[in-house]
């Protein structure tokens, strides 16, 4: 094994003293078993693992030069862990041992572990020099860490009988811990899966991003909808978490760039400050490796604090400094309305990519020591973007490779296009980010020279492939690819494309020349002038992408992406044809090579294996063995099973326990009393129009009504008892969404407190939708929407975790549900809706007022507009679903379009619930089915088709 920072063998005998001594320096090691006396004080510090480890050596189980890999800690030393880190990690009053400092001071216990591992995995990277690949992303929806890391270093039994011994139940202790506030959805959600298998697949990797103080924000339900308060996930500290004060860069912002002798560039002046790296282990599940989660902090340096101005009474002068550095890591995307608010979101994705490409360049040159070779850092480096956020690190990469590191323009745009790639996460417009040209020439003038450049490469290469014969051809081209847009085509470009070989004017004199006598072309000079200015005018070349003075100058980052990076992936299959065929086609035709698939995928460890577990002993059972977990290609095993009646009862029970949970939690959460017997029906995602929970919302209000209209006993025979639970955040400054929200607890209020309707119908929104939430709602749920406009989901990951929980989907043929349905058959998916091709077709049909809405929909908005749920003015949400045009209104994601055919699969799912064999069957097959939406699947793919680098198993 490489050196280590101390014995790997030794530390778990000797860690009471260690860690003691480690803050304490002058004290000496203790032999086993010795006290000592401290500030009047006696203790008595007692390694039970040592004991345990000496008595296994003497019965010969263990030999000397054993390391951890024998040894496994039993709860006895757990529990004398977790003692002597509430005692000497101090975090709360030494009075009593209560569950927040229980939470605390395991998960100290727990990060003992994962340290030795965490520095063995990357010893070895070292000594090796391995290809490494880096996650480069703005969200990390991580959720709770500590059942995670006990389960995947197979010590969930230890800990959960050490804190009995100590008198607290290990489930109470890990709900303690609040959720890291680092990520918003399936963006986040799915970088954090992508670790777990990272690590657990033995991939050379690193993840990277900012280390949000406040995250995006709490989310409360009122009387008046959603409201924001900041998120306080960092109030008690960060237990898994070791800042590194001797990791830090410095970043800059505005200045100006001046240029030295033989060309050379210098960014002067400006804003400095530092990011400080906070390092998160990573543990695989059944193996040492433990990869690495960096997260940066913003600081000033010292000498940055104005002195001088504090002592002089001007105190927010001197404070200034340090709080523009510090509020850069405070709120995961701020809004972004103002110009200060762009100029901040900004920021945070230059310091994400400035620090972590310093970082890995550093890196890289302390593994290649004496045998520099910049040529070779694409063998050895693979940076993933992941979505937009990050595509400054293009032309970062070029500024420190040209002017720190020295190398020509030639070579560091070589080696640029070789190691960075992209991953696309939407076909919506306005996610494509466009960055002022305005704002980001200030805040980033170098780089903004290097974009330029990169620009006139790729005119350059779309000339070179397209010519010059057609303009209007190339003018579309250049329109359409360009990463400067509404900006005029650079000088020499111009000059290129207006410069015809020879002119038609000199072409018609030559010829006039040889062919005709002086007597018969003798004109006035004024003819002679008339005719040329007519030649000229037939034979002008056009203008290319003459810019609109009305229009702002924009740097399109996708472009940036796709022009700058060796590949470029979809995250599900129709979204991969729709980057191809619509989104980036031009690009396609230009760079086939260059674009892939690789639907996403999310983590079985998390998803099933931990949050599920009586649904994992099940499945254990069925399949003869435990591996489906990291080879989840054995739950195809379950499909023969599916019509077994042991199988099934077990299955039912197993689905009923987690309802049971579900209803006690939303008790807890919301006050609402639930009948664990009705069927869960569950949308939690991010609240947005095009993930249509109007679409959902609107259904329920239909059937609420067709309730109302009924006698009791119709009532009965004709609804199956649902609950409708809802859960997401919409974002703070998007009020259309937020309309949305008020909605649908305003529907919730009327239904839930309606007698006549009692347990056949009840609408529950959760408050502060996060990844700990999803891990009670998933297990518990029976239907799972998914019922985005197709086309408009890239994929979704949701309806995967939900899929492999034995969860119903009922769906569009958009995202990933078009595989899902695929796998799990199409008889146990509820589809419903217009397809992505049909979706620009309909939309065009509604500008020509075509439309002819159905009867069904109409009687629900003037159900709505009439008062029933509540004195709220819903006018706008309802009228964003009428008109003919205009985005916003005219019902752009076609909510009307499919509500009729949304509400009659519904009539179906409710027919298919009241056959309980046929609907564990369906949900059998449907856990069968997603074998194939690990994230171990698409990491491999990754590895394999993207960054080229291997599985490196520590020895």
């Amino acid at each position: 094994m490489a050196s280590l920072p101390f014995s790997a063998t030794s530390f778990h005998s000797t860690f009471t003293c260690f860690n003691y001594k480690a803050r304490n320096p002058n004290l000496f090691f203790l032999k086993k078993g010795s006290s000592f006396t401290l500030s009047r004080r006696k203790f008595f510090i007692k390694s039970v693992a040592s004991d345990q480890r000496q008595d296994l050596k003497e019965e010969g189980q263990i030999t000397e030069e054993a390391s951890l890999d024998t040894f496994v800690p039993d709860s006895a030393s757990i529990a004398s862990s977790i003692k002597y880190h509430s005692e000497f990690t101090p975090s709360f009053a030494p009075d009593h041992f209560e569950l927040p400092k229980a939470f605390k001071a395991t998960a100290e216990s727990v990060r003992d572990s994962l340290i030795i591992n965490w520095n063995a995995t990357y010893a070895y990277y070292e000594k090796i020099n391995v290809k490494q690949a880096y996650y480069l992303s703005m969200e990390y929806l991580q959720g709770r860490a500590l059942l995670n890391a006990i389960g995947n270093l197979e010590l969930t039994g230890a800990y959960a009988e050490a804190l009995k011994k100590l008198g607290h139940n290990v489930e109470d202790v890990a709900r303690e811990e609040p959720d890291a506030a680092l990520g918003n959805g399936g963006l986040g959600r799915l970088a954090s899966c992508f670790l777990d298998s990272l690590a657990t697949l033995n991939y050379p990797a690193w993840g990277y991003g900012l280390r949000y103080k406040y995250g995006l924000f709490k989310q409360y339900i009122t009387k008046d909808g959603q409201e924001e308060v900041a998120e306080n996930w960092l109030e008690m500290g960060n237990p898994w978490e070791i800042v590194r004060n001797d990791v830090s860069y410095p970043v800059k912002f505005y200045g100006e760039v001046i240029s030295g002798p033989e060309g050379i560039k210098e960014w002067v002046g400006g804003e400095d400050i530092t990011a400080v790296a906070y390092d998160v282990p990573i543990p695989g599940y059944k193996t040492k490796t433990t990869i690495n989660l960096r997260l940066w902090s913003t600081k000033i340096a010292p000498e940055k604090f104005d002195l001088s101005a504090f002592n002089a009474g001007d105190h927010a002068k001197a404070y200034s400094a340090m709080k523009n550095a510090e509020k850069i890591c405070y709120i995961l995307y701020p809004g972004d309305e103002s110009l200060e608010g762009k100029t901040l979101r900004l920021k945070q994705q230059y310091t994400l990519c400035s620090a972590s490409l310093q970082d890995i360049i550093a890196r890289y040159e302390r593994r290649s020591g004496e045998f520099l070779n910049w040529e070779i850092f694409p063998e050895k480096v693979a940076v993933q973007m992941n979505d937009t956020h990050p595509t400054l690190c293009i032309p970062e990469l070029i500024r420190i490779l040209i002017d720190v590191k020295g190398l020509s323009w030639e070579q560091a745009w070589n080696i640029t296009q070789r190691t960075v790639a992209y991953t696309n996460h939407t076909v919506l417009p306005e996610a494509l980010e466009k960055w002022s040209l305005e704002l980001m020439e200030k805040l980033l003038p170098r780089h903004v020279e290097i974009i330029k450049m990169i620009d006139e490469e790729l005119i350059q290469t779309i000339i070179d492939e397209y010519g010059t014969e057609d303009l209007d051809l190339l003018q579309e081209k250049l329109k359409q690819m360009r990463i400067l847009d509404n900006i005029e085509l650079p000088e020499s470009v111009a000059e290129m494309i207006a410069k015809p070989e020879k002119s038609s004017v000199e072409a018609i004199e030559s010829t006039e020349e040889d062919d005709v006598s002086d007597e018969e072309t003798e004109t006035t000079a004024e003819e002679d002038e008339l005719e040329e200015e007519e030649i000229e005018e037939k034979n002008e070349v056009p203008p290319i992408i003459e810019p609109d003075p009305k229009l702002p100058k924009l740097v399109r980052m996708a472009n940036l992406c796709v022009a700058g990076g060796y590949a470029v992936n979809g995250v599900a299959e129709i979204h991969s044809e729709i980057v191809k065929n619509e989104v980036f086609n031009d690009f396609y035709e230009m760079w086939p090579e260059k674009f892939q698939n690789k639907t996403n995928g999310v983590t079985p460890r998390r998803w099933i294996r931990f949050c599920n577990p009586d649904l994992s002993k099940i499945i254990t059972k069925w399949t003869g063995s435990e591996d489906w977990v990291v080879n989840t290609e054995k739950l195809v095993t379950l499909r023969k099973f599916a019509d077994n009646e042991d199988l099934q009862s077990e299955w039912r029970e197993a689905k009923r326990r987690n309802k049971v949970k579900v209803a006690s939690f939303l008790r807890e959460k919301t006050s609402y009393i639930v009948n664990p017997d009705a069927m869960f029906d569950v949308q939690v995602k991010r609240i947005h129009e095009y993930k249509r929970q109007l679409l959902n919302i609107m259904g329920i209000v239909y059937r609420y009504k067709k309730m109302k209209e009924m006698s009791h006993e119709e009532r009965k025979a004709s609804f199956v008892p649902r609950v409708c639970i809802f859960g997401g955040k919409a974002f703070a400054t998007y009020v259309q969404a937020k309309r949305i929200v008020k909605f649908i607890t305003d529907v919730g209020a009327t239904v839930n407190h309606d007698p006549e309707i009692g347990d056949l119908l009840k609408v529950v929104f959760v408050p502060d939708y996060n990844v700990s939430v999803a891990e009670m709602l998933i297990p518990g749920s029976e239907l799972s929407q998914h019922i985005s406009t197709a086309g408009m989901e890239a994929s979704g990951t949701s309806n995967m975790k939900f899929a492999m929980n034995g969860c119903i989907l009922i769906g569009t043929l958009d995202g990933a549900n078009v595989e899902i349905r695929q796998e799990v058959g199409e008889d146990n998916f509820f589809l419903f809706g217009a397809e992505a091709h049909e979706i620009a077709g309909l939309r065009k049909e509604r500008a020509e007022g075509k439309f002819v809405p159905d009867p069904r929909f109409e009687e629900v908005k003037a159900y709505v507009r009439s008062g029933v749920f509540g004195p709220y003015n819903y006018e706008e949400l309802m009228g964003s679903l009428e008109g003919n045009e205009g985005y916003g209104r005219a019902d752009y994601f076609l909510v009307g379009k499919d509500f009729p055919s949304y509400i009659e699969c519904q009539d179906k799912v409710d027919e298919a619930y009241k056959d309980q064999k046929r609907w564990t069957k369906m949900s059998i097959l449907n856990t069968a089915g997603s074998y194939k939406f690990s994230s171990d699947r698409t990491i491999h793919e990754y590895a394999r088709d993207i960054w080229r680098i291997d599985p490196v198993v520590l020895p």
